[in-house]
């Protein structure tokens, strides 16, 4: 299967990884960067393979090479531009999150892609944790009973240095905050595991020691979903000195379960009324990951392709990209409001939110 990858910055050397694991024909890269090109190409020792295209315009890359899949890892505010077109064009599309920057936007790419027969995933990889998997199996077997509550707790760090990397961070037209840059992978997750229809979103977001950025460096809410269940969402780039977890707590009837680790990779909590054989194996159950954005890339890839060769939806599908752009969405809408906001949300855009803490 024929593979490019548009836009090279911080996250594109998990892309290659993936890539190379899935022994994907990877036959062009694309940059405004040449230089950026070369120095992602460099972490694999792909810098010197001829077979690998250099483009520094995506469209003539597509037309050129005519890749079957692409994935996205430019700057976060232009996922759409470059998927929609794509999706125009007939390719399979991997975006990184988040997959938009505004709900039309989102919804236009479901859309187009049904009308054209294309797969869209959007890249949330954590999905593939093996202790979330673990925690979806418990999930769908009923083991929690009625659910009453949870939590995601997104405390990491984040410096003057990371965003002086890319200046697009922290900007309302290119990037949004702490919940929509390094939190809403966890977002995901938690509404995913939650029962995703979401009715209400209260929301408080802060800059507090942030003031070179445009967007927020905490936010805090409390979710309420159709089947009753409520929730919370911490989400932080101002744990000094260095990031320190990021965990998900599901509370039901039946059951209790905390997912820890730096990005839930760890079985931190395990318990349920029903005792199952996989349980004891379960408690204290540990991924190793060598960073915060874990191992799930290359699983992400492998079931998209599975799914084009298959016909059927990828494991996160354009509508999960889409549900938690929502959630972030809904957030700073209440925050800048000052009072809950109701779901499904419409014409909304990180746009509308320019000057909410006085740039």
């Amino acid at each position: 299967m024929k593979y490019a990858l548009i836009g090279c910055g911080r996250i594109a050397i998990n892309h290659v990884i993936a890539a190379v694991n899935n022994e994907l024909e990877f036959v062009a890269v694309c940059d405004v960067l040449p230089e950026a090109m070369e120095n992602l190409l460099a972490k694999k020792e792909l810098n010197n393979d001829t077979s690998i295209k250099r483009y520094t315009d995506y469209k003539e890359m597509l037309e050129k090479e005519k890749p079957e899949l692409v994935s996205i890892a430019t700057e976060s505010g232009i996922h759409a531009e470059i998927a929609l077109y794509c999706i125009e064009k007939g390719v399979n599309v991997i975006i990184e999150k988040p997959m938009a920057m505004n709900i039309d936007d989102a919804q236009r790419i479901i859309d187009l892609a049904k009308e054209k027969n294309v797969k869209v995933s959007a890249c949330h990889q954590n999905r593939f944790n093996i202790a979330v998997q673990k925690l979806r199996k418990a999930i769908e077997g009923k083991r929690f009973g009625k659910l009453s509550h949870g939590s995601i707790h997104v405390r990491w760090n984040r410096n003057e240095n990371y965003y002086k990397q890319a200046p697009w961070r922290g900007t309302w037209a290119q990037d949004g905050g702490a919940l929509m840059n390094q939190c809403i992978h966890g977002i995901d997750l938690l509404r995913w595991m939650m029962g995703e229809d979401i009715v209400e979103v209260y929301g408080q977001t802060r800059q507090q020691f942030h003031d070179y950025l445009e967007a927020e460096d905490l936010g805090m809410a409390v979710l309420t979903f159709a089947n009753g269940a409520v929730a919370t969402i911490e989400g932080t780039t101002n744990v000094y000195p260095q990031n320190l977890e990021e965990t998900l707590y599901i509370f039901g009837e039946t059951g209790t379960a905390k997912l820890g680790g730096k990005s839930t990779n760890t079985i931190d909590v395990w318990d349920f009324a029903d005792s199952q054989p996989e349980d004891e194996e379960n408690r204290g159950f540990q991924e190793p990951t060598s960073n915060v954005y874990g191992n799930g890339h290359t699983k992400l890839f492998a079931d998209m392709m599975d799914a084009i060769k298959n016909n059927r939806q990828p494991y996160v599908d354009a509508v999960a990209g889409k549900n938690a752009l929502e959630t972030v969405l809904a957030i700073y809408k209440s925050a800048a409001e000052g009072k809950p906001v109701k779901l499904p949300l419409t014409n909304c855009s990180s746009l509308d939110f320019v000057g909410r803490f006085g740039k």
